[in-house]
């Protein structure tokens, strides 16, 4: 039975619900011990993950947090993730681990190269949760369980300099949390995840935008409902510094899906001013139809042109 000592830095729903998975995965028998110590900037979260038994102990600076650790794990908000490498670089020892959960994967990359040795091992991760949570994307500590990743995949993403037996570690880990893990690329991420978490997020604070600064504004926030919070909800979880850097960061995977998106809004917009039932009715019914396809792939996690995991 191995004692592994382990850190997570970032005490929000991802962190702490690989917290509970490890609890979970000790309390069934699993062969190794987690000794789990938690960080978060907002100390709150820290505490409410301690809390629900996530996490054994809280350490108020990053830099105790991970100091003679095994393994680290970076759930922080995507803003604070370089200067968090700054802080904790003089505190990891040769042969840790570190699994990065950033939304973007090729800058910390590059703060990994400039500010690690490189006795420190690398894995990007990216998760995909649960299908159970699909529609439940509410970014709060309280929120998070130990099933989020079951039925789930992580995306491994090695640093070039990256350690066999690191990147062993990276896939036994993600299965112990109830995750498939495949190999990904990392550019190939960056230019996905663009259009499936970027895109949406810039849309809801876009949307917001726009009613907030419409001459109805007074009336409008009145009648807001489910509809109107579940859009404007990134600025509810993300705060505009991490905004403002995960959508310059993206650059121009970005750029490229807000002028799909812009084509569509014309068109859609151009089908209802003509009054074109028709042809607003194919696209209607051509989009709900793939809508149904992908929630059926989604929640079997069956998909073309499968990837191996090695």
């Amino acid at each position: 039975m191995a004692e592994i000592s382990l850190a997570i830095l970032g005490m929000g729903r991802l962190g702490t619900s690989i917290g509970l998975a490890l609890k979970r995965y000790m309390r069934e028998g699993g062969s190794h011990r987690f000794s789990i110590t938690g960080y978060d900037t907002v100390s709150s979260y820290a505490k409410t993950a301690k809390q629900m038994q996530a996490i054994d102990d809280i350490k108020n600076r990053p830099q105790e947090a991970v100091k003679g650790k095994d393994i680290i794990i970076i759930a922080m908000p995507y803003g604070e993730v370089e200067t968090v490498y700054q802080m904790i670089a003089p505190n990891l020892r040769d042969g840790t681990v570190i699994l990065d959960l950033s939304t973007l994967k090729q800058s910390p990359m590059q703060a990994v190269e400039k500010l690690l040795s490189p006795e420190v091992h690398v894995v990007s991760v990216a998760a995909v949760v649960n299908p159970k949570y699909l529609f439940d994307g509410v970014n709060e500590t309280d929120r998070a369980t130990e099933d989020y990743f079951d039925k789930g995949m992580m995306m491994l993403m090695p640093t070039v300099k990256c350690a066999q037996q690191a990147v062993t570690l990276a896939m036994d880990f993600s299965q112990l949390l109830g995750a498939t893990p495949q190999f990904f690329d990392p550019s190939e991420h960056d230019a996905l995840i663009a259009a499936t978490e970027l895109l949406p997020a810039l849309l809801g604070v876009a949307y917001f935008y726009t009613m907030c600064h419409g001459d109805g504004w007074l009336d409008t926030q009145r009648l807001s409902n489910p509809f109107f919070g579940v859009l404007s909800r990134p600025l509810f979880d993300l705060h505009p510094d991490d905004l403002r850097a995960m959508w310059l960061s993206s650059g121009s995977h970005l750029i490229r899906n807000i002028n799909e998106m812009i084509l569509t809004l014309t068109r859609f917009r151009d089908l209802i001013m003509e009054k074109n039932d028709d042809a607003l009715a194919v696209a209607l019914d051509n989009t709900s139809k793939e809508y149904q396809a992908w929630i059926n792939r989604r929640h079997n996690n069956k998909w073309k042109n499968e990837r191996p995991i090695a």
